[in-house]
């Protein structure tokens, strides 16, 4: 009895329908990502072996570069507070600021880095501008530490809220810049900070590297 040979069936498939949904995945992801701003200050911050990182909600934070100039600048999550902040402070030192350089504090990236004499006049510059622009850093000195107005007005915008304050310093940064910006919180009783830095792997044999092997939770 002949064998009965039975029909070869095509083995390709029709990706047309799956690439049109790659394609279309693709234009979703690239038009809804959020690309991180470059930094306006450059820093290079300490390393360290960080347990746990901070908390990116209601931010409030102060860098320092490495020539010791410090700047302010808050989440861009906190509308409300930045305009609350700049108010506060527009009204608190008579500056007179439209409406226009109110925004300009407010919007997305912004960084005050400036003493308050010259507050107004850097609110105007554009985007560019602010790229080239060298900001002398806000007045730290012990008869005029404008740093802490700037932490008042931030403490009364946070006020009944949890206020997420993180100083950023550079690891060439000179001692009197931090005792500056500490002596500023303790004006305004602020006794709890987090540092940012550059972590790094723990260091084998030490207390922290047992507790990550064997799974124990970090306090």
């Amino acid at each position: 009895m002949p064998k009965v040979k039975m029909p070869r069936k095509s083995t390709s498939v029709d990706m047309t329908a799956m690439c049109d949904v790659a394609f279309l995945l693709l234009s979703f992801f690239i038009l809804t990502t959020k690309f991180k701003s470059e930094d306006t200050v450059s820093v290079v911050t300490p390393k360290s072996v960080s347990t746990k990182p901070a908390e990116a909600k209601n931010v409030v934070q102060v860098t320092m570069d490495k020539d010791g100039k410090v700047y302010f600048s808050v989440g861009d999550e906190n509308i409300g507070q930045k305009q609350d902040i700049i108010d506060m402070v527009n009204e608190g030192k008579s500056l007179g600021l439209s409406d226009k350089e109110k925004a300009a504090f407010a919007k997305t990236g912004s960084m005050v880095g400036v003493p308050f004499s010259m507050l107004k006049s850097y609110l105007q510059l554009n985007d560019e501008q602010i790229k080239n622009y060298k900001a002398p850093g806000i007045p730290l000195d012990t008869a005029n530490n404008e740093l802490t107005v700037w932490m008042n007005a931030a403490t009364r915008a946070f006020s009944g809220k949890t206020m997420t304050l993180l100083v950023k310093g550079d690891n060439n940064a000179k001692y009197p810049a931090f005792k500056g910006v500490i002596d500023a919180f303790k004006r305004n009783e602020i006794f709890k900070f987090s540092m940012i830095t550059d972590p790094e792997g723990v260091p084998t044999g030490t207390a922290l590297a047992a507790k990550r092997a064997t799974g124990t939770k970090e306090e």
